[in-house]
């Protein structure tokens, strides 16, 4: 799995000594296969990075595959300029650093996705070993910036939801009568590794009930949850194939969702379908 070659990256670094900024550096292209950091502002980067590494070939390109799956998480919107500023420096006089406030407030946020694979925060990354922000280095997001989309609806680490196909109509409505919401969404899986995530939501989702989601980023939370429960998300789709699933789900008082139950819709199943189009004016 790609969390797996994560953790093998995050030991390899972890063995890293802290890395002498005082050292001989010289300035190179970004590469094009570091595609993570493309679209950070600047074209040109610093070797040896701050992470120690000297060699694009050998050590910058090959491991930074394990940091881009932390990123499309999107467990923080700052992510990506965080290690970016590691594994990419800019080409300046000096060396910007991150901030111990941006790795913190990054570190707050992403641990967990993490901790949900069983993974904790490597120690290379020890938000101690950055400048204070009183000192020149790259700041965090105002926290009226920061914490907007901490405000919308969060997928949250769980245990595999429940997968029945072909259930009775019985079973279709108690599904979505006990649960907050119910969907019909397209989940769908990249065959070949990439830039752009593994797993995603294919076209609209359409809402049998809606509840407290909000209709723009329901398709890009279920992305996001597909991403943390990785491990369920290889259970529910096939590499290169797509699954229509009506899925049902809770909204815990802390913002996070849960999903309950998966149920395939297959084109054989008359029970989804039929569930459906009754739960206008089904009474629970």
């Amino acid at each position: 799995m790609v969390l797996l070659s994560t953790l093998l990256a995050f030991t390899l670094l972890a063995q890293i000594r802290a890395f002498d900024l005082g050292q001989s550096t010289r300035c190179v292209p970004i590469p094009r296969q570091l595609s993570m950091c493309h679209d950070v502002g600047y074209s040109e980067m610093r070797l040896p990075n701050l992470l120690g590494h000297s060699s694009l070939d050998a050590e910058v390109v090959p491991r930074s595959g394990a940091w881009r799956s932390l990123m499309q998480a999107g467990c923080h919107p700052q992510a990506q300029a965080f290690l970016c500023s590691l594994i990419a420096p800019v080409c300046l006089d000096t060396f910007i650093q991150p901030c111990r406030s941006l790795c913190m407030a990054v570190k707050d946020s992403c641990a967990p996705v993490l901790a949900c694979h069983g993974h904790s925060w490597p120690e290379t990354l020890d938000c101690d070993r950055f400048p204070a922000q009183e000192e020149m280095c790259l700041t965090p997001l105002p926290k009226h910036i920061s914490s907007f989309s901490k405000d919308l609806p969060q997928p949250m680490c769980q245990t595999c939801p429940s997968v029945e196909e072909l259930p009775s109509l019985k079973t279709v409505m108690d599904a979505v009568c006990h649960t907050d919401f119910a969907v019909k969404a397209k989940l769908t899986r990249r065959r070949v590794a990439s830039a752009e995530p593994e797993f995603e939501v294919d076209g609209k989702v359409e809402f049998i009930q809606r509840g407290r989601l909000l209709p723009y980023d329901t398709a890009n939370l279920l992305q996001q949850w597909l991403l943390l429960n990785v491990r369920c998300a290889h259970a529910l789709v096939r590499p290169g194939r797509a699954q229509l699933y009506l899925i049902t789900g809770t909204m815990r008082a802390d913002g996070t969702v849960e999903l309950v139950h998966l149920f395939p819709w297959l084109k054989k199943d008359v029970h989804i379908a039929s569930g459906t189009r009754k739960w206008k004016h089904h009474k629970c």
